[in-house]
């Protein structure tokens, strides 16, 4: 199986977040394919849900529309498994404590195995509570990511002694979208986790230019995108896969320049 450290071997990582089921799950698995051959190193997987609390307004539209069109955690988990099989690439599932509890923890960490999945984040889940999905997840070869905010101070160490897989570095305080600007000293935060861990970091939340990219990828070991990415499949819905192609595209080659 492929490990999510694969996707920072030698080099950075563009890391590209999309909603499973925006606009349905065919074109998501069309799009997942489209972006492994542009250059994305691993592929965040967002499993639609209610209540995305950590995310901003394009995200959480996605996920409604996703909802809306009949999304399940099962067909998502049918995609993922003929996505996995066409790229080489790491793939990720993003989402929340409900839906992997209502799912049921070892059948959805099972499924996950199953279709090629090798890790989870979970925003909603504090470190102080990770066993909860910790040895289920472990137990089927999936990695638990943690998050780590500008608020997390003198937490920081304690989370990322114990991180798998990478560490999600947030950029900037509240939900996630488009910024113009990045004003935290995400150097700071990078190199306090260093002292702690030798797994990757990427930055996240607020990317979505080029030039951005290239300034956080510079002070860590990758760059996460999201909102720009589910902006584009708004506004192309499915014909999107050739914008995505050129947008990820665009986005590595500035991250490989860092």
């Amino acid at each position: 199986m492929i490990k999510i450290k694969d996707a920072f071997k030698n080099h950075k990582a563009f890391i590209p977040f999309i909603i499973a089921g925006d606009p349905d799950l065919d074109t998501t698995e069309k799009f997942i394919v489209e972006m492994a051959k542009a250059g994305a190193d691993l592929i965040e997987i967002g499993v639609p849900f209610s209540d995305p609390v950590a995310e901003g307004t394009v995200i959480q539209a996605a996920s409604k529309k996703a909802l809306d069109a009949g999304t399940t955690t099962d067909k998502i988990f049918d995609m993922a498994k003929k996505a996995s099989a066409q790229v080489d690439i790491p793939l990720v599932i993003m989402t929340y404590v409900n839906p992997i509890f209502v799912y049921g923890k070892e059948k959805f960490f099972t499924k996950c195995k199953e279709c090629g999945i090798c890790g989870v984040i979970v925003p909603d889940l504090p470190y102080e509570e990770k066993d909860e999905i910790l040895s289920q997840a472990n137990d089927c070869n999936v990695e638990v990511v943690s998050l780590i905010a500008p608020t997390s101070e003198n937490r920081i160490g304690m989370i990322a002694s114990e991180a798998q897989g990478f560490v999600y570095c947030v950029s900037s305080l509240g939900v996630t979208g488009m910024r113009s600007e990045i004003k935290t000293n995400v150097k700071d935060i990078v190199d306090t986790i260093r002292q702690y861990t030798n797994i990757p970091v990427a930055v996240g939340f607020g990317i979505s230019t080029p030039q951005q990219a290239h300034d956080m990828a510079k002070i860590s070991d990758g760059a996460i995108v999201g909102s720009a990415i589910i902006h584009i499949v708004d506004k192309y819905g499915k014909d999107a896969a050739p914008y995505l192609y050129d947008y990820v595209k665009s986005m590595k080659e500035a991250i490989l320049k860092a």
